[in-house]
């Protein structure tokens, strides 16, 4: 069936006459799609970084790099929170550049050291030794990792192992785990479930709040009435009392407003421009699919952007992957629905990707004491010289090495054909979904909804002991490795702060940002040596013992 589906798309594709891809076609694409994410969620800001006080562990981690620079000299402790920061980031950096010896071919490294046995491994349960994440683990919250491990343990602990014995039955057992086909497709739908279940809620229930005060302001017009979200139901005995640092910073984060009309008349200025556009670029990509996309993108801007303030995961290819099935699905076969659902998953990836991007730079900025203004601003800047660098580097590569994106190649880029075989699946419909795998996600979009509304039923007192869905969801799709990293982290808070907790809350946010930092910076030079093609001279892999007696019977023989 989906051989002669790509093959009726390639015929479509073909006789709409769609021109060869071009750098200045790439560079136009980029332009009309990539700022829309940025206006859709400045309206939001204040409500993530203020209201909900979202973590965004990337954003507060460069914070307090960028702080530990601008101390006033002087301040013993100030001083030592450098010096811790200092030694951590030495530390991550040195502890990457170690693990690159032994990462010589695919499965090598520590990366994919089996801690709790072969079996777990196989089922994504192990500790990769990432410094990112348990830096990341000691900045968030304690529930969150809870949440996430929660999430881990039900999903590729007990559901996945459950429905993947159900193969032969639920779903054919010539598929293999990764096809979509197969267990794949309800690792991915079952978390967009439960993904937009949580979003939406917080989004309807933001957007309930934001009318009640509206509607408070126009019967009580003689009353100077704010309009935060929280300040209608808040009273001042039951709010937190801000300290110094964090009321200095709330006064200059709300004085330097963006208005929201600037927000709204850019966005829509940008998506009619774009409806009218892209559809020369893609002609399978109908003007009316572009506008239910820019319709249903603030929405989910708004989940991804909430979900990376939790758990410092953009989950922009989620989002992607549901683009690709909605359009594809709804243009068909027949009228060029692969590179349809192709061309939206695009424009949906860059929408929800620059949201949270940007909400990662308000944290930042928010914490730096840093103008909003001027971080939306260079937001943009960044964003138009990325429009031009992104598709130079690609065009240089695709030009260097003609055999880019072949199965086999040195540059066989793999996630090309997985979308592909993803569009191809949201033509044949829902029918290809496997069994029950609809129910499921029915069934989890429900329960993310309801534990919401029993985490706001309950109050603060007892909330704080119920997962949040978000963050729940996250580990079904990507696996349960970096939530044993962030547990660590948390672990090792945890003891800390039993131990000493002065001094677990003084240096805990400057370990945690050394540890990010100096793991993100060691990427720059691996990089730049893969470019140079300098490879690691070990490879380190971890076989059972039956599978090594084969492997050393083989090489005597």
């Amino acid at each position: 069936m989906s051989e002669i589906i790509a093959k009726q798309t390639t015929e479509a594709n073909n006789s709409q006459n769609i021109k060869n891809p071009s750098l200045s076609w790439m560079i136009g694409f980029l332009f009309v799609v990539s700022f829309l994410g940025l206006f859709s969620v400045v309206p939001l800001r204040k409500i993530m970084i203020i209201d909900f006080k979202l973590i965004y562990p990337s954003g507060t981690a460069t914070a307090h790099l960028i702080n530990s620079f601008h101390t006033p000299r002087g301040a013993k402790l100030a001083k030592k929170q450098v010096r811790a920061l200092g030694k951590f980031f030495s530390f991550s950096f040195l502890w990457g550049f170690f693990q690159w010896f032994f990462t010589s071919g695919d499965g090598c490294g520590f990366v994919n050291f089996p801690t709790f046995g072969l079996k777990a491994y196989d089922n994504r349960f192990y500790f990769d030794f990432s410094a990112t994440y348990v830096g990341v683990g000691m900045i968030c919250p304690y529930l969150i990792n809870v949440s996430l491990l929660i999430g881990a343990i039900l999903s590729w602990g007990i559901m996945w192992p459950l429905i993947w014995n159900r193969k032969g039955d639920w779903f054919s057992a010539e598929y293999k785990s990764s096809s979509l086909h197969s267990l794949q497709g309800y690792r991915v739908f079952i978390a967009i479930a439960m993904i937009l279940g949580d979003g939406l809620y917080n989004f309807i229930k933001v957007l309930g709040r934001t009318m009640y005060g509206l509607y408070n302001q126009f019967q009580e017009k003689k009353a100077k009435l704010v309009l935060p979200v929280d300040n209608h139901s808040t009273s001042p005995s039951n709010t937190p009392a801000l300290s110094y640092d964090d009321q200095i910073r709330t006064r200059l984060f709300l004085k330097d407003q963006i208005p929201t009309w600037i927000a709204i008349t850019g966005y829509l200025t940008i998506a009619a421009i774009s409806t009218a556009t892209l559809p020369h670029i893609f002609p399978p990509l109908k003007w009316y699919y572009i506008i239910v996309i820019y319709i249903f993108a603030p929405a989910l801007a708004f989940c991804n952007a909430y979900g990376c303030g939790l758990t410092d995961w953009s989950l922009a290819s989620t989002y992607g992957k549901l683009a690709i099935f909605v359009i594809g699905a709804w243009a068909g076969a027949s009228h060029g629905g692969v590179l349809a659902g192709l061309a939206a998953c695009g424009v949906m990836m860059n929408i929800v990707s620059t949201a949270s991007d940007l909400t990662q730079d308000f944290k930042t900025g928010y914490m730096t004491l840093a103008s909003p203004r001027s971080m939306f601003i260079s937001q943009i800047i960044g964003t138009a010289m990325g429009c031009v660098i992104s598709p130079c580097v690609f065009w240089l590569l695709y030009k260097a090495f003609h055999d880019i994106g072949i199965e086999g190649s040195k540059y066989p880029a793999p996630y090309a054909s997985v979308y592909r075989n993803m569009a191809i699946l949201g033509v044949e419909g829902v029918s290809a979904l496997p069994k029950n795998c609809l129910t499921l996600c029915y069934v989890f979009f429900i329960g993310a909804v309801a534990i919401n509304g029993i985490r706001d039923a309950v109050g603060k007192k007892w909330s704080r002991f119920i997962p949040l869905p978000m963050a729940m969801a996250i580990p079904f799709y990507i696996g349960g490795y970096f939530t044993i990293d962030m547990c660590v982290g948390s672990l090792i808070l945890f003891v800390w702060e039993k131990i000493d907790k002065a001094k677990a809350d003084a240096f805990g946010p400057a370990v945690a940002s050394g540890l990010i930092c100096g793991d993100g910076i060691w990427t720059l030079p691996s990089s730049i040596l893969a470019l140079l093609g300098v490879n690691p001279p070990i490879c380190m892999k971890f076989l059972s013992g039956k599978a090594n007696a084969r492997v050393d019977a083989f090489l005597a023989g």
